[in-house]
């Protein structure tokens, strides 16, 4: 559940950051950071978190910290399937409206913080946590459904709606982005026709279909030739591409250099 504790100082408060995000919570405990998704634009502070509902690229950035007072944030998933689970359990309880935006920013309930308090104290008693921790993540998951800036989940958890259609589809991509897909195949998938499907991918990933896959494709490019010792011609065809001339315009114009400037020498 709680993926990692980020912590930064100034010296990072720099470039804009692209990160395939998963579903998740950032809880900010210091400090300030902008996240954007689009022409979608949120900025939080400590008392204060985002949801993301989908997984998503979005860009980030820190934008208040110090030596003095570091950036710190306690960054988390979200599983969906105990999501469903929970609304299940509510059965005809009636909740706020769905609805809302990918990303959401609200103040952070005390009592949310307090049950990720309580969770994360489970490390230093781990026979305890054998019976405390599933319920602890129960009670997380639940706070984050009912809170207000909580709306896209509760959508998301609906049945037959198009937010979890396009969950479906969003998931399909990140499996496959390396293959060939169709918009068709995609927009069966989510239950829509492909016109609908498009227009409501678009609404909550600020982005199409094939744009989503096309980001995937680069930021695994990038990893590849940071880490993995990849020529541009062998990312590039690692991930999809047939063209390394088209990877390298493609990747240029996403991060601004050219691939060749990523490749690490020994």
């Amino acid at each position: 559940m709680v993926d990692r504790l980020v912590n930064a100082v100034e010296a990072e408060v720099l470039g804009r950051r692209p990160n395939p995000m998963s579903t998740g919570e950032v809880e900010h405990l210091r400090g300030e950071k902008q996240t954007m998704l689009g022409e979608r634009s949120v900025r939080f502070g400590a008392g204060e978190s985002l949801i993301v509902s989908h997984s998503l690229p979005v860009v980030s950035q820190i934008t208040k910290a110090s030596n003095a007072v570091p950036y710190l944030a306690l960054i988390s998933s979200i599983d969906l399937s105990r999501l469903r689970s929970l609304h299940h359990e509510l059965g005809d309880v009636t909740l706020a409206p769905a609805g809302g935006h990918s990303l959401e920013v609200g103040k952070t309930d005390l009592a949310l913080l307090d049950a990720f308090t309580r969770y994360l104290a489970l490390a230093d008693e781990p026979i305890a946590a054998r019976v405390l921790a599933p319920r602890g993540l129960d009670e997380i998951h639940l706070r984050l459904l009912l809170a207000p800036h909580g709306a896209m989940l509760r959508q998301l958890v609906a049945h037959d709606s198009q937010a979890r259609g396009v969950g479906r589809a969003i998931e399909h991509i990140r499996r496959e982005f390396k293959q060939s897909l169709a918009m068709s195949d995609l927009a069966k998938l989510a239950g829509m026709s492909t016109s609908s499907f498009y227009m409501h991918f678009k609404s909550i990933a600020a982005t199409s279909p094939l744009q989503y896959q096309k980001n995937l494709r680069l930021i695994e490019a990038r990893r590849l030739l940071r880490t993995e010792g990849h020529t541009v011609a062998s990312a590039a065809y690692e991930v999809g591409y047939e063209s390394p001339t088209q990877f390298s315009r493609e990747y240029a114009r996403k991060f601004g250099q050219s691939p060749r400037t990523e490749i690490t020498t020994p």
